[in-house]
């Protein structure tokens, strides 16, 4: 699994919060820790691990063989993200996954839209442009519109989760045994940053309502960390409504009614207070029971 240079987008040293790009910042791969370029980026080989250790134990450490032709289509909704997203553009282009890059701009104002329209847009790496803010549904379903991937997997733009995750959350899909894999920030023996209580419990409540009402035992179904097979969100994107943060409840009822089989595994969790710019409030707490109730018993 070679990592494609050409789309590796790093982080523009002691300019953090620059709206200029050129086209040069996206073609070299760099470390994560020095900033330097790498010239010749070396890519885990998982068949030769498989091979010292056995099919058994390669698997529990999260190492398989990717299908050939396989690519992976990470959706990447975003919203006045500046302080975060070359980072995360870096993170998700250092994994060693063939894959594409959909980026969608939900409205920005502080910056992050005039940094996306200055990188070049590749077949690889496409970005998206809402003329408003239209909720992270609405960029969802956007994104999930142009895929072209076998599996379909969402990132936010805010540094809470970790891309070196991605092998884990699309194993049970690779290996045939999911549909739809969630990663739970509950389930996890990774980090996780300590924070709001009452967010927890607002969490904890929802969750449990909505296994109630689709018959499922998650851990975390407002985790962002969710993959489907294409199949998957080739059926349910058409029937999609949500515009804004209840996309994640609307997902689950319909994944959940279509008999899909979900999986989950955990993850880590980098989670940001209100200051660091974390958005969701009560009011998407209450309007995600609502979101529960209607989608229990309409599609």
């Amino acid at each position: 699994m070679d990592m494609d240079k050409s789309l590796y987008i790093p982080e523009k040293p002691n300019h953090p919060s620059s709206a200029q790009a050129t086209e040069n910042s996206v073609l070299e791969p760099q470390c994560p820790l020095c900033g330097a370029v790498v010239e010749n980026p070396v890519s885990p080989q998982p068949a030769k691990v498989i091979q010292w250790l056995g099919p058994w134990a390669a698997q529990r450490l999260g190492f398989f063989n990717l299908p050939q032709d396989f690519l992976l289509s990470v959706v990447i909704p975003v919203y006045n993200e500046r302080p975060t997203i070359e980072q995360v553009l870096r993170r998700v282009q250092a994994v060693p996954i063939p894959k594409e890059v959909l980026v969608v701009d939900d409205g920005s104002t502080d910056g992050t839209r005039e940094y996306l329209a200055s990188l070049p847009q590749q077949e690889n790496f496409r970005v998206f442009f809402h003329p408003m803010n239209l909720g992270k549904g609405a960029a969802l379903r956007t994104a999930f519109n142009q895929v072209k991937g076998q599996v379909v997997l969402i990132q936010d733009a805010d540094l809470e989760y970790d891309p070196a995750e991605y092998p884990r959350l699309i194993q049970p899909i690779v290996e045939g045994v999911a549909d739809v894999v969630y990663g739970s920030r509950f389930a996890s023996d990774g980090p996780h940053r300590v924070l709001y209580f009452w967010h927890y419990v607002a969490n904890k409540c929802i969750t449990t309502l909505s296994n109630m009402l689709t018959d499922l035992n998650l851990t975390d179904v407002e985790t962002c960390y969710k993959a489907f097979r294409r199949e998957v969100i080739n059926q349910i994107a058409p029937t999609l409504k949500e515009r804004g943060f209840g996309i994640e409840i609307e997902l689950t009822a319909k994944v959940a009614r279509r008999r899909c089989r979900i999986y989950e595994v955990g993850v880590s969790y980098f989670g940001r207070t209100y200051q660091e710019g974390k958005k969701i409030g009560l009011r998407d707490a209450l309007h995600a029971f609502w979101c529960i109730l209607r989608y229990a018993v309409a599609d």
